[in-house]
């Protein structure tokens, strides 16, 4: 079997629809708690595909959360091999860091379901399987395109929404492996924010209601496609 571990820093934010995906590629999948565990005992080439999820900190913060400092060499080292690497939200950010790329504040929360505008090279990539498709985007930082990537993805609100470094790295700012039958736990965990970013999460909980199955099929053929180009 191959191997798939995951970097998380939520319980909650974990691989929602792209886990029971995996299994079933014959990957065995494993979590690593990144903000607990010794991250510089872990091999950074040994699975055969790294994740690196989301979380409500930013990928510039390892002054106030010194095991970030960690995480960066570990995706750095990954990168310098070439590995399968696939980051989400806080993952992508940290994966642009580590390649050289700025990651700073918006001034602006974006969170909600709404649709990318794909760049011609996102029309060429696993991405296509979005188009037109509402995904779950929670974020207040964004990352620059580092040098030599591919901008994929954009929205109003945000320009750099998806990268892909060779056919090995993908970075996805927004959600779309959440699991929406499980959003609740959104909702709950992130109240505070979702209150200060004046948010209705009664809103956020129609829209996921009403986009369940779309995303789900959305999320699968699109990972199902970087997983095959790998």
């Amino acid at each position: 079997m191959k191997k798939a571990v995951a970097l998380r820093h939520i319980s909650f934010e974990d691989l929602g629809t792209l886990e029971p995906l995996l299994r079933e590629r014959n990957y065995e999948v494993h979590f690593i708690e990144a903000a607990v565990e010794d991250l510089k005992s872990v091999d950074a080439l040994e699975a055969d595909l790294l994740i690196v999820l989301g979380g409500p900190i930013g990928a510039f913060d390892e002054g106030t959360y010194p095991f970030l400092k960690h995480e960066l060499d570990l995706v750095a080292h990954r990168l310098d091999h070439r590995r399968p690497l696939l980051g989400i939200c806080l993952g992508a950010q940290l994966i642009a860091r580590a390649l050289g790329a700025k990651v700073y504040p918006m001034g602006v929360k974006e969170i909600g379901f709404d649709p990318i505008e794909l760049t011609q090279e996102g029309e060429e990539s696993s991405l296509i399987y979005l188009k037109n498709i509402p995904i779950l985007h929670w974020h207040g930082d964004q990352f620059d395109i580092p040098p030599g990537a591919s901008r994929l993805a954009s929205t109003p609100i945000g320009r750099n929404q998806a990268f892909s470094f060779g056919p090995q790295v993908l970075g996805l700012q927004f959600h779309v492996e959440v699991d929406v039958w499980k959003f609740e736990h959104w909702l709950v965990g992130h109240a505070s924010e979702l209150n200060s970013a004046g948010i209705d999460p009664r809103r956020l909980r129609g829209d996921a209601a009403a986009l369940q199955e779309r995303l789900a099929l959305a999320s699968r053929a699109m990972f199902s496609a970087w997983l095959d180009g790998l």
